[in-house]
């Protein structure tokens, strides 16, 4: 009892379970608590980040650019403004609409986030006077859950029209819809189904019938209502509802609707127009294509695609699936597969083929499966290890202790609202080094506790030898979490997409913590419980004493010199210093490349295309088909999928790019899908770097901007190189644009370069003659309305047939023969106030001109964008700008100011540039990470100052930090490798790696110095004694990293880990005992002095 009462926390808890009947059941509920969260625990491929984004689209129509940006642009960004929470607002004025977009901060809920803009739209609704001609605000909100899980494209080899397949896929959505866990389903591509009335001015105008006449009266014949109820003749009591009016339920009822009437003759609308049923004019293309590859895949699927002839076109068009917020991607997109494959022959015509052209559950369950996969065998290699170095009895405790601590862990990760991704596997599989210290140091205390008293029995040396490394190991995870738990603050995108790491592998080292001062001593008590005074006993411990001597002589042999001679212990300094130099110098001269993330090895990428503006949808479908063509041919090419005026399923990175505004005929997308990456040996960003040259190549045929686009390694940015161009008006920015736009091109590896500057395009205005119009009694509002309705078509009823899931429009157009030059349009007639009709020529004067280019603004400052991306030996955008910077010197005459972080806050007194894309996102991330790891340095140094009772002792504790950089920059030159923002985490996980080690040595020296050993032999024996737990733990934290070294992505955490913890390490065991020695010598001797002298 009394050896009970003199321990400390640690050992009191040891001896408190170590026979506590609790504990095992304790640890199998962290088991079943483990287990449970594997099976409830969503999973998905990237970490869910609350990316809430919203458009405000305001019709303006016939308004002018300016008009539009002045009188509804700014005031709109105005109002959006007095929102909380806002990131950046930015509008886009073009004729006739303004595009605002609203960007909230990262982290601001989407169901907050919407209802904070409906409510500030709802309480300015007068910012728009009622006879400005605008019509009602537009909102589409978008989220990370807009983006699809699943995408599905149907096509066909036969004679199947697009029409007939979006049929097909209107009749698929309500059964997918239908599938636990779906929240929108839609489809992509199809014309449009509709009864197209082609009027013929000529016959029109000789029958004396208008376009404003004939959609008033196609809308007025399409009516119905009820109209109330009589009292029933019969004796029934009931009452008779009566209803009244007729509806258009196909063509037939519409071209038999009598229009007019001339000489004495009904008109039918047949008479003054071809009526047909069937698909739309063509606004939009989607096709799929088979690639190379398509043999290479298995599944039915595939197998279609192989059979279909490589490089063909054929109609199509996509079902895209989005998830509801926390639902599993893995169990959402299995059961949509499972879904459609039931519908074949049945709802899904045999002829149509069924191609799933993304599954992101899929890869989630993949990647995943993998990751556990990874785990496990982490978990195992660190079992033997423990096994190799302690025996077989400690490796099973060490290993269960692990076990329990993962199971523990991947619960509270569920429970802080996590799911299954491979940032948070990954953060597991990275803390399983970590997690694993506490159990080693205290088991291996514990065995050598055993050695030194080989009498004493195993339940009276358990809390002594816990007790012993207790307080230093309860420091030393502190100081781990203090290193790691500021990241979790990072801003911006990175800080959430990360924040499984420091969240995680916290949590985890707090659990193991608990489980090493409860569990790992009962289990000692069990499995310890054979060693004691026998032979075998003996045997054993006369190997360890040779061991013990060995290390010993090793250590005399290194520290003695050093100990002996301080002229050595400056020598020592000076190579560190000089390593040290020369590991930051690697950066300097850019054997290490300085970048945000790589790139992963993805099996899709884009191809964005964007034509000159005024381009008609049939040449960007052209060139959409020559770049198809060529990608198709590629070996590691699957298939793709062309859309052309219409936006493809977006990704992440197309949601915060916007790409799903993306419908104008001038715009097209091409969605590559590649082979597998375990049947193919290139990465698919190697690819995309190969076939780019040969893309531009093409599009610069067809005068076309070509973009490949890769799905991003982390959080996606507007462009890797983003100038933003500020200054006082409009022409002055759009000429500095354009010399920036030069100086992109004429620097090296610069390419997908772009503006928002666009190419003039032609503009006939028709002006209204007003004085004849209005002596017609014809108003300006009816000849913009029937020359609207004449190209762009008016829906003046839609049909009643009881048939379609969405309603078919009766629309009024000219046929698309008659849409070439104006002559069709001038021929229109008019109904002038008397009934006369005259022809649209009387009325109207065509002035050409150039349509208005669009304006910018970003939060109320004008702005002009130049975007670009680098692609070189670098590869890394941060170098590509410093680059460009030079070349924009020379070559930009105009005095510009610079700004990296904020925009510019006086833009009328000169221009700016204003740096954005990656390198914001690169600086915001470092910035962050920077400051995190100084508060995490700054707390370490508390708790140690804290423990140690004095200033000095956390220094050297905390002397190897720099250490790590001699490790970690030459490993990053060693493998080529690229120094990114996770090998920046490794860093900082490094600062409460190598803390733990110094603590262990400083305490131990200070508990020898207490205990009356000499100072200089208690230095020496530090390192003799500490060396095995520090070594162990260290080799542990190497082989957790070594299984996550082949992942694109956390390769560089991977590496600073392994070569970091290898040197400092190595430097540590010789470099805290040197230290420590050659500051607190001069104290020890005086007090070991002070005890002589003393009586």
């Amino acid at each position: 009892m009394n050896n009970s009462q003199a321990l400390g926390i640690s050992g009191r808890i040891a001896a408190a379970f170590q026979s506590n009947a609790l504990t095992p059941l304790l640890a199998l509920v962290a088991l079943l608590l483990g287990l449970f969260a594997v099976l409830v625990t969503p999973r998905e491929e990237e970490p869910q980040i609350n990316v809430t984004m919203a458009n405000v689209l305001i019709p303006f129509p016939g308004a002018s650019s300016i008009d539009v940006q002045n009188m509804v642009a700014k005031p709109a960004e105005q109002v959006l403004g007095q929102m909380a929470g806002i990131e950046h607002t930015y509008s886009v004025a073009r004729p006739g609409m303004a595009i605002l977009t609203v960007q909230f901060k990262v982290g601001v809920a989407h169901s907050e986030a919407l209802v904070r803009l409906f409510d500030v739209l709802n309480a300015n609704q007068d910012w728009l006077p009622q006879g400005l001609g605008t019509l009602a605000p537009i909102v589409k909100p978008k989220g990370i859950d807009d983006v699809p899980v699943v995408a599905v494209t149907l096509w066909a080899k036969d004679t199947m029209s697009a029409m007939d397949l979006e049929t097909v896929a209107h009749a698929l959505e309500a059964e997918v819809k239908a599938v636990p866990g779906v929240r929108e389903v839609k489809t992509m591509g199809g014309p449009g189904r509709s009864v197209q009335i082609q009027v013929d001015p000529a016959r029109m105008r000789a029958r004396g019938i208008d376009i404003l006449t004939l959609q008033k009266m196609v809308g007025a014949a399409n009516y119905g209502m009820p109209a109330g109820a009589v009292a029933s003749p019969s004796a029934n009591a009931q009452m008779l509802s009566v209803e009244a009016g007729e509806f258009l339920r196909n063509a037939e009822d519409v071209a038999d609707m009598v229009v007019g009437v001339s000489n004495g003759k009904p008109v039918f609308l047949r008479d003054v127009a071809v009526v047909s049923a069937g698909a739309q004019q063509t606004t939009r293309y989607v096709w799929f294509t088979p690639g190379a590859a398509a043999e290479k895949e298995v599944g039915q699927e595939k197998g279609q695609e192989a059979a279909a002839q490589t490089g063909q076109t054929y109609p199509a068009v996509t079902i895209q699936v989005t998830k509801k917020p926390g639902e599993n991607a893995v169990d959402v997109s299995t059961a949509v597969r499972a879904k459609i494959d039931a519908l074949r022959n049945t709802v899904i015509p045999a002829n149509v083929q069924v191609t799933a052209t993304r599954d992101y559950g899929l890869t989630a369950a993949e990647k995943a499966n993998k990751l556990i996969q990874k785990l496990a065998f982490a978990t195992g290699s660190v079992i033997l290890l423990v096994g190799f170095a302690l025996g077989r009895r400690e490796a099973i405790i060490v290993g269960a202790a692990v076990i329990l601590t993962l199971t523990a862990t991947l619960f509270a990760s569920w429970a802080w609202g996590f799911t299954l991704n491979r940032v948070s596997l990954f953060a597991l599989i990275f803390s399983i080094g970590i997690l694993v210290d506490d159990a080693i140091v205290v088991v291996e205390n514990i065995h050598r506790h055993q050695q030194l008293e080989p009498d004493a029995r195993l339940v009276d040396i358990i809390p002594r030898a816990v007790d012993e490394v207790g307080g230093p190991t309860i420091l030393a995870t502190l100081t781990v979490i203090a290193a790691l738990l500021p990241m979790a603050f990072v801003s911006g995108l990175m800080g959430p997409y990360m924040s499984p790491i420091p969240i995680n592998s916290s949590l985890g080292m707090a659990i193991s913590l608990a489980i090493a001062f409860t569990v790992t001593p009962w289990l000692a008590l069990k499995f310890m419980r054979e060693h004691g005074g026998h032979a075998s006993h003996e045997k054993g411990q006369a190997q360890d004493e040779v061991k013990a001597s060995k290390v010993q002589r090793l250590f005399d042999s290194i520290l003695s010199p050093f100990l002996n001679s301080a002229r050595k212990r400056w020598m020592l300094l000076a190579g560190i210093l000089g390593a040290l130099l020369l590991s930051v110098g690697l950066a300097v001269v850019q054997l290490v490349v300085l970048k945000m993330l790589p790139f992963d090895n993805k099996s899709e990428f884009q191809v964005v295309v964007d034509m000159p503006a005024g381009t008609p949808l049939e040449e960007t479908a052209a060139a959409l088909q020559e770049l198809g063509a060529f990608l198709a041919l590629q070996p590691e090419v699957t298939n793709l999928q062309a859309y052309a005026g219409t936006a493809s399923p977006i990704t992440f990175n197309g949601l915060v790019r916007q790409y799903y505004l993306r419908a104008d005929a001038e715009q097209g997308d091409l969605q590559v899908n590649l082979v597998d990456k375990h049947h193919r040996s290139d990465k698919s960003h190697v690819i995309a770097q190969r076939l780019r040259p040969a893309l531009e190549k093409i599009g610069l045929a067809h005068h076309a901007r070509i973009k490949v686009v890769e799905v991003p390694p982390g959080p996606p940015v507007m462009s890797p190189l983003v100038a933003e161009i500020y200054g006082p008006d409009e022409t002055g920015r759009q000429h500095l644009a354009q010399q920036v736009e030069r100086s992109f091109a004429a620097t090296q590896d610069i390419v997908a370069i772009d503006t928002t500057l666009r190419e003039i395009a032609a503009r006939a205005f028709l002006r209204v003659r007003r004085q004849r119009a209005d002596s017609l009694g014809i108003p300006v509002a009816a000849v913009a309305q029937t020359v609207a309705s004449a190209l762009s078509g008016t829906d003046a009823a839609f049909l009643h047939d009881g048939q379609s899931k969405y309603p078919v429009p009766v629309r009024i157009q000219l046929p698309l023969q008659s849409q070439v030059g104006l002559d069709a349009i001038l021929a229109l007639p008019m109904r002038a106030a008397n009934g006369q009709l005259v022809p649209l020529s009387e009325l109207v004067q065509v002035e050409m001109g150039v349509i208005d280019k669009p304006l910018y603004t970003k939060d109320l400052k004008g702005v002009s964008y130049v975007f670009g991306d680098m692609a070189g030996k670098l590869d890394s955008p941060l170098y590509g700008l410093f680059a460009i910077r030079s070349t924009i010197d020379k070559q930009v005459k105009t005095t510009v100011g610079e700004y990296w972080i904020h925009q510019p806050s006086d833009t009328y007194r000169q221009y700016a540039l204003k740096w954005d894309g990656e390198s914001q996102i690169t600086y915001d991330t470092f910035r962050d990470m920077g400051a995190a790891y100084g508060v995490g340095l700054i707390l370490i140094y508390l708790l140690v100052v804290a423990q140690f009772k004095s200033y000095l002792t956390p220094l050297v504790i905390m002397a190897p930090i720099p250490l790590t950089i001699i490790g970690v920059m030459p490993g990053h030159a060693l493998l080529g490798s690229q120094f990114t923002a996770t090998s920046m985490i490794g860093m900082i996980a490094l600062a409460g790696i190598i803390v733990r080690n110094s603590i262990l040595l400083v305490d131990f020296i200070e508990l020898q110095v207490t205990q009356g050993v000499d100072f200089k032999t208690a230095v020496l024996q530090s390192a003799v004694v500490r060396a095995q737990p520090i070594v162990l733990t260290g080799l542990a934290a190497m082989i957790g990293a070594f299984f996550i070294l082949d992942d694109p992505i956390f390769n560089g955490l991977a590496i600073s880990l392994i070569f970091g913890i290898l040197v400092s390490t190595m430097l540590t065991l010789v470099v805290i005992p040197v230290l420590y020695y050659a500051l607190f010598r001069r104290r020890m001797e005086a007090r070991a002095d002070a005890k002589i002298v003393s009586p």
